[in-house]
């Protein structure tokens, strides 16, 4: 599978996107089976999905409803150093040392660095659980020294 990069949605992409999310995740919460008919109104072509596709097709109109771009990837993918570093919003030296010092795990295919898909998203989970603990951490700080107080 060919990973694409979506556009940021327009504004009337965004506004369909919010209209058919809302209709599709009531419909999803009503269907029992593991797959689902579904008719192309304007061919009049039925296709059986399964439940998950459809579930998928939520969380992209999800993504659009609220303007962000987004791609769909493989789990087992690999991306290369300079795409992890995008996915991250690093640079890719930086990534680099990252790499070196073990906190992403990688393979090398010749000269070449390639990082599993899950393994970037992973490390970028825990950048971000970080940065929100710390942020709390310097809350209660705050609070403790009566910097909120009025």
């Amino acid at each position: 599978m060919k990973t694409t990069v979506i556009q940021r949605p327009t504004k009337q992409d965004s506004k369909l996107a919010r209209q058919s999310y809302d209709a599709l995740k009531v419909a999803i919460s009503r269907i029992k089976a593991d797959k689902t008919e579904i008719e192309i109104e304007e061919t009049g072509e039925k296709i059986i999905l399964p439940i998950n596709a459809l579930k998928l097709l939520s969380d992209v109109l999800k993504a659009m409803s609220h303007g962000k771009p987004f791609s769909l990837v493989p789990v087992a993918t690999e991306v290369t150093t300079q795409r992890a570093a995008e996915i991250i919003g690093c640079s890719r030296p930086f990534l680099v040392k990252l790499l070196k010092e073990d906190k992403i795990a990688y393979t090398k295919v010749g000269r070449h660095r390639r990082i599993k898909f899950e393994d970037v998203i992973s490390y970028k989970q825990k950048m971000k659980d970080e940065q929100k603990r710390h942020l709390i951490d310097m809350m209660n700080d705050d609070e403790e020294l009566g910097l909120y107080d009025t």
